[in-house]
């Protein structure tokens, strides 16, 4: 229950819960005693009460121990009482708590909170103290949200480049190959994208202390973000007092600053592996439009360069080394497609370096959708460069109509939107052909020994080692469970190739895998089943 709710069940008086709050949290900030997890709770549920001067007492009591360094273990068990104050001192890192906190969500609200509500020299005074410690917070789960909310409301675009852009710039191509890291990054191009960030992410990025808002209902503006589209629209800023111009400031962090042109530089060094991988393809995408609107259009000449880059990727032949197509890659040929329908002149320049005269080779599997981007697009001379090939391909009946395609396409996005959900036929049939593929070719391995196995798919696991009867029970267990399509498929093509190609080791010919697969699918039916009979009423 949440502090308001116990008020509200209890019938106390708010009044009176604040006033005895105060007199328990005063003496731990006075103390400095804010390193914990508990203690987070307790300021935040205390915040949900407070009027707006308490509020903001308790954030400027709280922003100084944020900035400094955290306490060594034995002082914080009790045995600094017995330290002279210089050896406590001596006893102090170095490292901010703002740092540590960002570990758990009540961490990451409390630095939000400071950040949001504090004044203009307490967000300076929080900046400096993350100098040269910025790339752990933008590696960090938490971490990452707090540098966003950082670079949206902070005006001092000065201070913000020196710390922090700085500090990226020379560390881009972790960042952008990085879950996490690519975030602020991200942020700078298309902020608060619902296409990037998840739901929750959303409503962490707007927190703020109920007594520290205007009147603005800042849940209804996350409900408008959550039932738009997949790749839609939303707010500008996070939230703050912010008087800068969103766009100023982000033509300021990413241009004046030359993050930009850097950023460029690297995508063209790395352009085939951002292409082809989940979180490098984001990236790439947006230098390659110049942001949300389009609004680094024109900014440098630099950019037909990295199309021409991306377009020279897609222009190279099909191989069987192993190396796939950048149209016949699942993340390269999606993202290749939004580039098309967002941006003309990269359009443009693929069409001439890699399609003309070609669409018949890519008019079917993964490829079809790039080709057919050309039909879709809202640009009319982009569809104008193509118009006459592609008809030829649909009266043909090689090429699917646009009409058909979109419907297709939306049906795929409402099954993807669960993550439990099939994508589409083609889309698994394909992944786990290719994946089998990899397995078979020796791309991917699965056997280290005679009966010494491991999940190619799985690399995280804490088990990593396993008998091949053992495999074959993970193998089952992941696709036959409600996970993703993608590593459903990943499995299955596991599952085959234990099958069909690992038939000399120890324990493979004790049950075929696919009696296997039935009998543990009737195990979990039989004590579901049993589950539900034991929770109706008189049993």
């Amino acid at each position: 229950f949440s502090l308001l709710n116990i008020i509200s069940k209890l019938g106390l008086q708010k009044s009176s819960v604040l006033q005895h709050m105060t007199t328990v949290i005063q003496p731990v900030l006075e103390k400095g005693i804010v390193e914990y997890s508990i203690v987070h709770t307790v300021i935040l549920e205390y915040l949900t009460i407070a009027d707006k001067t308490s509020a903001l007492d308790v954030i400027r009591q709280l922003i100084p121990h944020l900035t400094q360094g955290t306490y060594a273990v034995d002082e914080l068990s009790g045995v600094a009482r017995f330290l002279g104050k210089s050896e406590v001192e001596k006893k102090r890192s170095s490292k901010p708590l703002l740092i540590q906190i960002m570990q758990t969500k009540e961490g990451l609200k409390l630095g939000l909170a400071c950040l949001k509500h504090g004044l203009a020299e307490d967000r300076k005074r929080i900046i400096k103290s993350l100098k040269w410690r910025i790339m752990k917070l933008a590696l960090s789960d938490y971490g990452c949200l707090f540098v966003i909310c950082l670079l949206s409301i902070v005006d001092n675009t000065e201070l913000v480049t020196e710390v922090v852009i700085d500090v990226l710039k020379k560390q881009l191509k972790e960042l952008i190959f990085d879950k996490n890291g690519r975030h602020p990054l991200l942020q700078l191009f298309h902020p608060l994208c619902s296409r990037y960030l998840t739901l929750g992410e959303l409503f962490y990025l707007n927190y703020n202390v109920p007594s520290l808002v205007s009147k603005v209902n800042f849940g209804s503006k996350l409900d408008d973000v959550a039932d738009k589209e997949h790749g839609g629209s939303e707010d500008t800023l996070v939230a703050s007092d912010s008087k800068e111009d969103p766009i100023k400031r982000q033509q300021e962090l990413l241009v004046k600053s030359e993050l930009y042109e850097v950023l460029i530089e690297t995508c063209i060094e790395n352009v085939g592996q951002l292409l082809r991988t989940n979180f490098g393809k984001d990236v790439l995408y947006e230098v390659a439009v110049g942001g949300k609107n389009s609004f680094l259009e024109g900014v440098t000449d630099r950019i037909h360069v990295l199309h021409n880059a991306i377009a020279c990727d897609a222009a190279r032949p099909r191989t069987d080394d192993g190396d796939e197509h950048a149209f016949d890659n699942y993340h390269s040929s999606r993202t290749i497609r939004r580039m098309i329908l967002d941006c003309p002149a990269f359009a443009a320049t693929l069409w001439k370096t890699a399609l003309e005269g070609k669409c018949k080779l890519y008019a079917d599997g993964f490829s079809s959708m790039v080709v057919g981007a050309y039909l879709e697009s809202p640009d009319s001379m982009v569809k104008d460069l193509a118009k006459s090939e592609l008809q030829l391909l649909i009266d043909g009946g090689i090429l699917k109509p646009q009409e058909h395609k979109a419907e297709e396409e939306k049906s795929a996005m409402e099954c993807s939107s669960d993550e439990s959900s099939e994508l589409s036929d083609t889309d698994t049939g394909y992944h786990a052909k290719k994946a089998y593929k990899d397995l078979k070719s020796g791309k991917l391995v699965a056997r280290f020994g005679t009966d010494r196995f491991r999940c190619p798919f799985c690399p995280e696991k804490k088990k990593l080692d396993y008998r091949y009867r053992e495999l074959v029970q993970h193998v089952i267990v992941m696709g036959a469970s409600k996970r993703p399509w993608k590593v459903r498929a990943n499995h299955r093509a596991l599952a085959k190739h234990l099958e069909t190609d690992h038939t000399d080791a120890p324990g493979s010919s004790s049950m075929p895998l696919r009696q296997a697969e039935a009998l543990y699918l009737s195990k979990i039916k039989r004590s579901q089943a049993g589950a539900r009979s034991t929770c109706k009423p008189g049993r």
